[in-house]
């Protein structure tokens, strides 16, 4: 049973995790690969809306995603998007990235090699995944204007989707404990945490949801 209050410490992790940047035309989406192909939907949405010419979908495989796309995450999130219209012209797929930093670098070398000039990018995520996939496109992309965008759902909604609430409240912390981490090893930006967020992760860390904190 969830407690009142950790319901309400995941629900400011939920928030503070999201950028809320206006979505405007950029020059390339970047899907970042993962076991949610709510990605790939959301980045044909902003493809026909015409906030990009171009989507690259970049992600390998890994242990929670190997048997749903045991073809690669972005090689699955291209045939996605390709289902919902997106003209196969517009998808490039780098089936290689591990994690977030392989993500931008891979996926930067191919928009390099296929010549396309970027001055932004719309960088599509997971919903609590947008503010560290920000912080690791500026540190190894620092050039190009970043706009961050996921799948447009409540915290509620999504914990419905993924049918765990344990299990997301888990994602929620791991990844606020990374953006404390990673600016001391050079993955990411360092970002202002308020208070209160910090105070929300140490809550919900003595109350047991740490299954995904980087031992």
């Amino acid at each position: 049973m969830i407690s009142e209050q950790s319901w309400a410490d995941a629900r400011v992790l939920w928030d503070y995790h999201q950028m809320h940047h206006e979505l405007r035309p950029c020059s390339v989406a970047i899907g970042l690969g993962s076991h949610d192909l709510g990605v790939a939907d959301t980045a044909a949405d902003l493809y026909r809306r015409g906030m990009a010419p171009l989507i690259v979908f970049t992600g390998a495989t890994s242990p929670t995603t190997q048997e749903r796309m045991p073809r690669g995450e972005a090689v699955h999130y291209r045939e996605r998007a390709l289902e919902l219209g997106v003209p196969s012209s517009a998808v490039l797929v780098e089936p290689k990235a591990r994690n977030t930093g392989e993500n931008i670098r891979l996926a930067r070398a191919l928009i390099d090699e296929a010549g396309v000039d970027v001055a932004s990018v719309l960088l599509i995520s997971k919903p609590y995944e947008e503010r560290r996939a920000y912080a690791t496109a500026r540190m190894l992309w620092p050039e190009v204007e970043v706009v961050s965008a996921s799948t447009s759902t409540s915290f509620d909604d999504y914990v419905a989707s993924i049918g765990d609430v344990s299990l997301v409240i888990d994602m929620l912390v791991g990844a606020l404990q990374r953006l404390l981490l990673y600016p001391q090893e050079g993955f990411i930006i360092s970002q202002s945490v308020p208070s209160g967020v910090e105070a929300s992760f140490k809550r919900l860390c003595v109350a047991g949801f740490t299954s995904r904190l980087v031992r």
